[in-house]
């Protein structure tokens, strides 16, 4: 849906739209590309629903790039709430108490049900401050999900992107 010139202004459109701007705003303000949460769009209205209105940019009215998180910020924002293992992500929804399993390979295929421009896999958010053994980990397991993630996305590639994210943290 575009390209993009970076460094770039991003707005966050959680659920698909970004809260009091319209898509017209948006072009106005110089967005060039909006940003969804694959968890949270999947919890609420579900991807389903996305996918038969004709995917994110139909849902939402904007026709510029659309990058999807994988959810992996709620890993560790609702670390409270999920189990992670070498696996994935069990995690038990905020909304209604009910439980869902993230993988690397179901997180692309949900974003590919969104009709995203550019999916990030499944990753760790490190907190921080962190040992620097529990970072290590963190960035391991994420090196693991996103080459499970690639392994997906290359069954079929299509015009959606893949783009790798490492968290880490900060150590002299």
């Amino acid at each position: 849906h575009g390209e993009v010139q970076t460094p770039v202004f991003m707005p966050v459109g959680t659920l698909g739209t970004v809260k009091t701007q319209s898509p017209t705003e948006l072009k106005q303000l110089g967005a060039q590309i909006i940003l969804g949460n694959t968890y949270h769009l999947y919890l609420r209205p579900g991807a389903d629903i996305v996918a038969s209105a004709g995917g994110l940019h139909k849902f939402s009215g904007w026709d510029g790039p659309i990058l999807t998180d994988s959810g992996g910020y709620q890993v560790f924002s609702l670390k409270a709430l999920n189990r992670v293992t070498d696996d994935g992500v069990e995690f038990q929804s905020h909304r209604d108490g009910s439980r869902h399993i993230f993988t690397p390979e179901n997180v692309i295929d949900i974003q590919r049900k969104l009709g995203a421009d550019i999916m990030m896999p499944l990753d760790v958010c490190t907190e921080y401050p962190v040992e620097i053994r529990q970072a290590a980990k963190d960035a391991e397991r994420t090196l693991k999900w996103i080459k499970r993630a690639k392994q997906k996305w290359l069954e079929k590639p299509g015009s959606q992107v893949l783009f790798g994210i490492v968290q880490g943290s900060i150590y002299e």
